[in-house]
């Protein structure tokens, strides 16, 4: 059809639209998508006819049929030569009444937007409105500069207006025609120029060569397209992370960490390195190089990051962000002045932990533990507590690092079983077993820490001798001889005897072998504030029983007489008096193997 002004309008060929198709005109020069589905089945033909005359212009045919989405309605402009266009949208109300007959009909209010090049050119377009009523011919004309030689026009229904006047379904973007027509001289048609019959061999020969040039020549478009596709993927699935935490991109943190310069070197754990960095609105960071390979893809990640993102504590540290950026992936955490636990109890800092900062630091962690336990969601398992996962700030309140790593690198697990991670020394038995891993494998490593608070050193320190060397057994063989209080730090000058025994107490339950003898973080909690009494302790736990053996072996390995080991060999035997090796007994009683105490601790 040829308007009035000369304008030639291809029609709109499809009769029905899918409910999410896209198809492609018969000239294809056109191309047109529709997204959504009527209330009801209503209108499945997502067209509009009218019998009514419309007024307001010179070709009022073009608005017999009209073009109707519930939701999303895009046109596309193909193979366009680039430059500017005059664009004209043409509407026209042919389902509501007019506004002043005051019947049913006359209360519907059709309200969209419209993109155009996916920039907002009208907020809430109302049809009938701008054109005084109903039957009433009205065109938007904008002008657009075509860069990428094609063009797209969105209609796009926001849920505003009426849904179901007069009929259900009666409601989302209309449209009756569009032009576009170029602001310029066009050197190229834009359509496929017929081809005579005596040209098709020569025509043949001139495509088959263009076409291998070009599959050669644009080789290295595709590679530096596939590339640039892939990082776009990246950023497509970062975009529903904005919304709940901030996202940084590679550039920035090597930037804001001088290009992760040594210096700036925070500390390293099991799951990377840390650097201390300054973004560019002046926030001091830490960035944690994550280096271990998750088993996770990156929509997984970034669903993990925003579930972190969500869990906030006054004793947990804020994660502020993250980048994903191809294989590399970095966490972006508040900056805590004074650095980790164990550096204030164990290193050479200016930091002088008095009583109460201790117990109040040992609290703050206790808190954390509860909170991470049993009142976020989801609840998390840390899997590896101990002094240098405690931050201290500025008011040296304690903050749990790290929470969220053994969650987002968790391994392809059964129900009962995982792989190990964790540090020497902090370990729960049945974790370093058997992979058991539940939360009172924390409370476990917190025990160990509220020994290190206490007595101010390592759960281990090879320097010292003898039965000193590691922190549960020293501190078990105190406790029996009475002389428990020897356990806290000489350092600290004055402390509160009812707290210590309170923390020496809460401390031998949470290292208990059996972890149902452990007990849960929210009643360590009101143990150490003493809204509860802190049970006593049977007995030492058995793996330091279990342990506490005279090691023989070293001395028959570097002793080569003969005589010498059959002299050692007797004086073993007459020491193991309950053993058939050392009994003249004829016919002894056969060893009585039992099944060791450090196994069967764990069933339960």
């Amino acid at each position: 059809m040829t308007s009035a002004a000369g304008t030639v309008f291809e029609a709109d060929y499809l009769n029905t639209l899918g409910v999410a198709s896209l198809n492609v005109m018969n000239m294809g020069k056109w191309a047109v998508s529709n997204v959504g589905l009527f209330s009801e089945g209503a209108n499945q033909t997502y067209l509009e006819s009218t019998s009514a005359p419309v007024v307001g212009t010179n070709t009022p045919e073009l608005f017999q049929t009209s073009r109707l989405s519930t939701g999303s309605l895009r046109y596309y402009g193909l193979g366009l030569e680039n430059g500017l266009y005059n664009v004209t949208l043409h509407f026209a109300e042919n389902i509501f009444s007019d506004r002043s007959t005051q019947t049913w009909d006359s209360l519907g209010r059709r309200v969209f937007d419209i993109y155009i090049q996916g920039h907002r050119r009208e907020k809430d377009f109302d049809i009938s409105k701008e054109a005084g009523g109903v039957n009433i011919a009205i065109q938007k004309d904008f002008s657009i500069n075509v860069t990428q030689n094609y063009l797209e026009i969105h209609l796009f229904w926001g849920g505003k207006g009426t849904c179901c006047i007069p009929n259900d379904g009666d409601h989302g973007p209309l449209i009756s025609a569009l032009s576009v027509v170029s602001d310029f001289e066009p050197t190229v048609s834009g359509i496929p120029p017929e081809t005579s019959i005596s040209d098709k061999g020569k025509t043949g020969i001139i495509v088959g060569v263009v076409v291998a040039a070009i599959v050669v020549c644009l080789m290295p478009i595709f590679v530096i397209f596939y590339f640039r596709k892939k990082s776009c993927a990246d950023k497509e699935e970062l975009l529903e992370l904005r919304a709940k935490t901030n996202t940084f991109s590679y550039a920035e943190l090597r930037s804001a960490t001088n290009d992760f310069n040594p210096a700036n070197k925070l500390g390293e754990g099991g799951f990377g390195p840390v650097y201390k960095g300054m973004l560019s609105d002046g926030r001091v960071v830490a960035v944690k190089q994550l280096s271990v390979a998750s088993h996770q893809g990156k929509s997984q990640f970034v669903t993990e990051i925003s579930t972190i993102s969500a869990v906030q504590h006054r004793n947990l540290v804020k994660l502020c962000g993250c980048c994903i950026d191809r294989k590399k992936r970095l966490l972006v955490y508040e900056y805590l002045e004074n650095k980790s636990l164990d550096q204030a109890l164990f290193g050479a800092t200016h930091l002088h932990l008095d009583w109460g900062t201790r117990f109040s630091i040992l609290l703050g962690t206790a808190r954390g533990l509860a909170y991470l336990h049993e009142e976020s969601r989801p609840r998390f398992v840390h899997r590896d507590v101990k002094a240098s996962n405690i931050l201290l700030d500025a008011e040296l309140c304690p903050k749990i690092s790290d929470f969220g790593l053994a969650k987002l690198y968790e391994d392809k697990k059964t129900h009962i079983t995982t792989r190990v991670a964790g540090t020497i020394g902090y370990l729960a038995p049945e974790y370093a077993m058997r992979g058991h891993l539940t939360e009172k494998a924390d409370v476990f490593g917190f025990g160990v820490v509220a020994l290190e608070i206490l007595s101010g050193r390592p759960n281990a320190d090879d320097s010292l001798d003898g039965e000193q060397r590691y922190l549960l057994e020293w501190s078990w063989n105190l406790y029996e001889n009475k002389r428990t209080l020897e356990l806290v730090d000489p350092t600290v000058t004055a402390f509160d005897e009812s707290e210590a025994f309170r923390i020496i107490g809460v401390a031998f339950l949470c290292t208990q072998a059996s972890p149902i003898l452990r007990p849960s973080m929210s009643r360590v909690v009101a143990m150490l504030t003493g809204d509860v009494e802190v049970n006593a302790v049977a007995s030492k736990p058995s793996y330091l029983t279990d342990w506490n053996f005279k090691d023989i072996t070293s001395s028959f390995m570097d002793d080569n007489d003969s005589e010498s080991k059959l002299a050692k060999e007797d004086d073993i035997n007459k020491d193991c008096t309950s053993t058939p090796f050392a009994t003249t007994d004829p016919n002894p009683s056969p060893i009585n193997v039992t099944e060791p105490m450090l196994l069967s601790t764990y069933m339960y």
